[in-house]
């Protein structure tokens, strides 16, 4: 229990500083707008060759927005390591959970039974909401919310319950090697394509 606690503080607090990041990536852009209308980058001289400011270019706006996006920069690596920090630690802990989650996450061993994997995942990427889960490549999904071998007819049915979930939990049962594993996963928009930043493909019959 101290373990799930500390794993969700985490969690949260990664969420947190990915959505600073997005912040300061926008922030960066929005600057960078400002060089190109002064058709400069961040190294070209703002004198002429006499050394007097350049009459085209806004010298004093030019400076202290290269200063700006330099300190932006900086803030960016630094949030950049924390979030690396902070994923270490979310794996860690899952590991740590792993060894008691299999058995408290499923009722009986009936019910293993009667699950069946019906998509592997082939791509997780960093920094997604699929990874903050816990969610890796090659977990076999035994359930996704409420869709299970036995109602799944394509893709589809993923994609429409993962759009109607944004930034709702949604339980994620998945079989790791001997293990089975609930998931909490929380579809929302993110730096990278999609809700989730994670890819699945059908298994079929003979791969069960």
């Amino acid at each position: 229990m101290v373990v799930d606690m500390e794993l969700q503080e985490i969690k949260d607090a990664v969420l947190q500083m990915i959505a600073d990041k997005e912040k300061t990536e926008a922030d960066i852009r929005a600057l960078k707008e400002v060089l190109d209308s002064n058709h400069v980058g961040m190294d070209e001289p703002l004198v002429d060759a006499e050394g007097y400011p350049k009459q085209d270019i806004d010298v004093y706006q030019v400076r202290h927005t290269r200063h700006k996006i330099i300190c932006l920069t900086n803030d960016h690596k630094a949030l950049m390591k924390k979030i690396e920090e902070g994923l270490h630690k979310i794996h860690a802990l899952m590991g740590a959970n792993e060894v008691q989650q299999p058995l408290s996450s499923v009722p009986d061993n009936q019910e293993v039974e009667t699950l069946e994997p019906f998509l592997r995942v082939n791509l997780v990427s960093p920094g997604s909401p699929a990874e903050i889960a816990g969610i890796q490549v090659e977990d076999l999904i035994l359930e996704f919310g409420s869709v299970h071998y036995r109602n799944f007819k394509s893709l589809a049915d993923i994609g429409k319950l993962v759009e109607n979930s944004r930034y709702k939990v949604v339980n994620v049962k998945i079989k790791r090697e001997s293990n089975v594993i609930v998931l909490s996963l929380t579809p929302r928009p993110w730096v990278g394509k999609g809700l989730l930043g994670c890819n699945v493909v059908p298994l079929e019959v003979v791969e069960r």
